[in-house]
């Protein structure tokens, strides 16, 4: 039997086999870029960079930060194979760009490595339209948002001008052990707030399995 994929499905598929293949920033033969595996998503989630662990490619937020963020959007109801079928998972920069010089962490993606990188999610904005989008970590919260402290990002909703039309951001801070962010003050009921509202949304455009959010506290 013959499946027959949708425009945006074909356009994905061809979109993320080139993406694969790129090598722009001359980082090293075994560095590779991550890919999403959605091909049909309404959401968007945009991270900063891969990290160690995705160093050869393939699934982002594979790693300790990974699993923080997947515990996260579990709070509402979305495990994680059904957030990887159903979101796309994008990024400010696509490969591992090494450890940073302080020995702490990994290495902020330079300027020019994130021009390199900027028109992949240029294509992604345009090809999947997001009714939502899911920016994480303060690197892709400011490619969409206002340069403010966290605390007045987080737990709101932002309407958003993309390249696809507009859309609707809920920020998160960045799940990686190294930010100590969500370990402060009210941090840890922003959070829960934030998670709140992406349930909410989530439940909308049907992208939860069950047909009501969990309790985020």
């Amino acid at each position: 039997m013959t499946v027959r994929l949708s425009k945006l499905e074909r356009e994905l598929a061809n979109h993320c086999r080139s993406l694969a293949a790129c090598r722009r920033c001359g980082l090293g033969a075994d560095v590779r870029p991550i890919v999403s595996l959605a091909r049909r998503p309404h959401v968007m989630l945009v991270g900063q960079a891969p990290g160690k662990v995705e160093t050869g490619g393939g699934k982002a937020f594979a790693g300790r930060a990974g699993k923080t963020l997947f515990r996260w959007l579990e709070r509402v109801g979305l495990d994680e194979v059904t957030a990887r079928e159903r979101i796309y998972i994008a990024a400010i920069t696509r490969c591992y760009p090494g450890p940073s010089p302080s020995g702490r962490g990994d290495r902020v993606p330079s300027p020019a490595e994130r021009e390199n990188c900027a028109s992949w999610l240029e294509d992604e904005l345009r090809l999947v339209r997001p009714r939502l989008l899911l920016p994480v970590g303060r690197l892709a919260i400011e490619r969409f948002l206002p340069r403010l402290p966290l605390e007045e990002l987080i737990g709101r909703e932002h309407e958003v001008a993309l390249a696809g039309g507009k859309s609707i951001a809920i920020p998160l801070p960045h799940p990686s052990g190294a930010s100590s962010w969500i370990h402060q003050g009210d941090h840890p009921a922003l959070l829960s707030r934030a998670l709140e509202l992406i349930g909410a949304r989530l439940d909308q455009l049907g992208v939860l399995r069950s047909t009501a959010a969990r309790s985020v506290a």
